[in-house]
């Protein structure tokens, strides 16, 4: 497992396009999908906006849902075969517009990160035989089984898609190791030897395959393709920031209220540039602390029983007074307000008719 998928995996997020990707496949598999939606809180959201992204910790719930609605020990494994192979992806076209696979393979794995964080594939070229090595963040997690194998399994009918049918793998190497009954729907579906419980989780090929050339190849849409990639990338770098920041500030926060100078002094930079590159992701120290304390304080007040003092003290404040300002000034309603609204679905007479005078 590589080390920048093991730090903070609770800060990895993934791309809205695999709930996009998911959605339909569910639905032609004939899954409860209302159902799915509601037990993973899948947002409308997730499900419309392209350049939205989720925690990847969401797929652990995700893959444990879909494998109990479905009955199926081998969601993962079936569900790649009902994904669409193209829906649009900058990634794609990039693979599309190289001059060959093996260009179109270095190409994709310099901007996976557009599609998630928790998941790496790195190409290994031999003489005859290649290998593309699958590297996933929070493997103890038993449900993401799943989520490996669907991975493995989809790459390999993407990689058939973009070379017109040449991809075959001779040999799937895998962490996980099913029952012996299960073993030869797994060579059914990968269409080649299996390998179970092995470190190193891969995909091997014949080299040949690298040389395939693209019938889309087109040099000036390629760097068209890489421009538009290389924009999504830099914007996901800056929100890198905002991520660490909000880190920094959940670990300060018991300590008392974090300060630009304190947080920037454990990210090892100077003020200056911390508040430069928050600046360059359309935001701010204070903004960031404040949506932090937002998010923290609605979390603890609706889904905890810690005592409105206790609220006041994980978020940070000195006072109780201003916390109550700041929630006010947040939400609308005053903490126990929110908290009877959340377990009761019944707002306040006052907000009630302040949402009427807005509407």
């Amino acid at each position: 497992m590589s080390d920048n998928l093991d730090n903070h995996h609770s800060d990895l997020s993934d791309s809205s396009f695999l709930v996009q990707l998911v959605y339909p496949a569910m639905v032609s598999m004939g899954l409860d999908v209302e159902r799915i939606v509601t037990e993973c809180k899948i947002s409308p959201t997730l499900l419309k906006d392209r350049s939205a992204r989720f925690p990847h910790a969401a797929q652990v719930q995700f893959w444990r849902v879909l494998e109990e609605l479905s009955g199926d020990s081998l969601i993962g494994l079936h569900l790649a075969d009902a994904l669409p192979v193209y829906r649009g992806q900058v990634v794609e076209y990039l693979f599309l517009s190289s001059a060959n696979f093996g260009e179109g393979l270095r190409r994709a794995q310099n901007y996976q990160r557009l599609v998630t964080d928790a998941v790496q594939f790195i190409a290994h070229i031999g003489d005859e035989i290649s290998r593309v090595t699958l590297e996933f963040a929070g493997g103890d997690e038993p449900s993401l089984r799943h989520r490996n194998e669907c991975y493995a399994r989809f790459l390999i009918r993407y990689f058939q898609a973009v070379t017109d049918g040449e991809f075959t793998a001779t040999e799937v190497n895998l962490n996980s190791q099913p029952p012996a009954s299960d073993v030869a729907e797994y060579e059914r579906v990968f269409g080649c030897p299996v390998n179970f419980g092995q470190e190193e989780e891969s995909l091997v090929f014949a080299s040949e395959i690298l040389k395939t050339p693209s019938i889309h190849a087109e040099p000036d849409l390629l760097k068209l393709h890489e421009k538009v990639a290389s924009k999504q990338l830099e914007r996901l770098s800056k929100q890198d920031m905002v991520s660490d920041v909000k880190r920094v500030i959940a670990e300060m926060l018991e300590l008392g209220q974090p300060s630009l100078e304190s947080v920037s002094e454990r990210l090892g930079m100077n003020e200056r540039v911390l508040r430069s590159r928050l600046s360059d992701a359309n935001t701010s120290f204070n903004q960031v602390l404040a949506d932090y304390r937002c998010i923290l304080a609605k979390r603890l007040l609706s889904r905890t029983e810690e005592s409105i003092a206790d609220v006041v003290y994980l978020t940070g404040f000195s006072e109780p007074s201003t916390f109550y300002r700041a929630f006010k000034r947040w939400t609308g309603l005053t903490p126990v307000e929110y908290r009877h609204y959340k377990r009761t679905g019944e707002l306040p007479a006052q907000a009630t008719q302040e949402s009427e005078g807005d509407s």
